[in-house]
């Protein structure tokens, strides 16, 4: 009886050996990254690449106001010129190097210094006594205007530096004069010439009158 027993488990396990020997290999399903019906994720380099491209040369022929291929154009401001006569010698240099030529005239305020005094007396002798008290004060730097938009002014010094100046104001003050201080501006006339060439090389400049100071500034065309 045990050995016909352990005839039929040997038995058996031959055939369950077989069978997973020979029965067909299971077919796993591939790995996907989302769920059925769910888009795959594209990164936006990927997906707008060519219209990122195209879109970039629109943009590089819109500002320079140009179709792709074509030479570019470039604008810019040269200046500034001091004097009319640099101004015209700068135009005469640069024409034959540009597609169109202007030229614009600014204007600006420039401090040219300080002016600390005591505001015009009534008369002459009221003047003169006023100096006489700063002297007697022990100040020696003044000077009365005898003539002029600024007659019986004690003038007290102009100074470039703001901060001298106000430490002289600061010192008449004390001594209990109405001493003032004002602000010297001049306006100054500056030329600019403004024109527009194709292509990227910068015309020749190195004739211009006082080339090492002046400034070549892109600028819009239009």
């Amino acid at each position: 009886m045990a050995r016909a027993l352990f005839l039929l488990l040997f038995a058996l396990n031959l055939a369950a050996g077989a069978w997973a020997y020979w029965r067909p290999a299971s077919i796993k399903p591939a790995f996907t990254a989302t769920d059925e019906g769910v888009p795959g994720l594209v990164l936006l380099s990927e997906r707008d690449a060519e219209a990122m491209s195209a879109a970039a040369t629109m943009a590089q022929s819109a500002s320079a106001g140009l179709e792709p291929g074509k030479p570019a154009v470039q604008c810019a401001a040269l200046g500034p010129f001091e004097t009319q006569t640099d101004l015209r010698r700068g135009l005469e240099l640069l024409t034959p190097q540009v597609n169109r030529i202007q030229f614009q005239e600014r204007s600006q305020d420039t401090t040219r210094g300080y002016w600390v005094y005591l505001p015009a007396y009534s008369d002459r002798d009221s003047a003169l006594k006023a100096a006489r008290q700063l002297n007697s004060a022990g100040v020696r730097d003044y000077y009365v205007v005898t003539a002029g938009d600024h007659e019986n002014t004690v003038s007290l010094g102009l100074f470039r530096d703001r901060e001298n100046a106000l430490r002289r104001q600061g010192q008449i003050s004390t001594l209990g004069f109405p001493v003032r201080l004002e602000e010297r501006t001049e306006v100054e006339r500056k030329f600019w010439i403004e024109f527009e060439q194709t292509g990227d090389s910068a015309p020749d400049l190195s004739l211009l009158p006082g080339a090492e100071f002046l400034s070549l500034r892109p600028r819009p065309c239009s």
